[in-house]
């Protein structure tokens, strides 16, 4: 069973249609209880971090994360999800679940040229990726495939070697995290089609 938190934060539903979609038995929870016995997490997200980290803290779900993850359950983070499990979001300066050591920046506080070049932030839209070695869940994904992008502000771990795939966009935008059995996308799979759906369908299955 895999279970997808929701934490009042944005693209929650459209996952659950993805996994449904695939045939995957999923539980839509705001309770961290009623997905304690799941096999795996999916922990979505669109907006704020700090907006996003109240309601982790409201409902529970900050120390619930923090517990599952140091057990080596599986979980995967998607858009905001992929960041908050850093340590801290330059949105509002943040601290965030502290997961993976890291910070999210703004495009704009990695490389100012980006101003310059007519680069528009939020990176909206449809990149392909550059992998580093193997990931278990891009396994069978097209190479040349693309996937939907919307974000202004860009992971950047302290290990560089977690980074399993980035897009780009100015810069090399880390895309595909991976540390254990934490597995974050910094795109939305459940918004690019096929190549996306695989991306679930690799993480639900493994």
């Amino acid at each position: 069973m895999i279970g997808i938190v929701d934490y009042n934060a944005g693209n929650i539903t459209s996952v659950q249609r993805a996994l449904n979609s695939l045939g995957i038995k999923n539980i839509l929870s705001k309770n961290p209880e009623e997905l304690k016995n799941c096999d795996k997490l999916i922990f979505p997200g669109v907006g704020d971090a700090a907006y996003a980290m109240v309601q982790l803290k409201e409902t529970g779900f900050d120390k619930f994360l923090k517990e599952w993850t140091a057990t080596g359950k599986p979980v995967l983070g998607i858009c905001l999800g992929s960041q908050i499990i850093f340590d801290l979001s330059e949105e509002g300066n943040t601290p965030c679940l502290g997961l993976v050591k890291g910070t999210i920046k703004h495009f704009y506080n990695i490389d100012s040229s980006l101003k310059n070049k007519e680069m528009k932030v939020p990176h909206m839209g449809w990149n392909n990726l550059t992998r580093y070695g193997d990931c278990p869940i891009l396994q069978d994904v097209p190479e040349n495939a693309d996937f939907y992008f919307v974000h202004s502000y860009v992971i950047c771990p302290e290990d560089k070697t977690v980074v399993k795939a980035t897009a780009e966009y100015g810069i090399q935008v880390p895309a595909v995290i991976q540390q254990g059995n934490l597995f974050a996308c910094q795109f939305h799979p459940e918004k690019s089609g096929k190549p996306g759906l695989k991306i679930l369908e690799n993480f639900c299955n493994a």
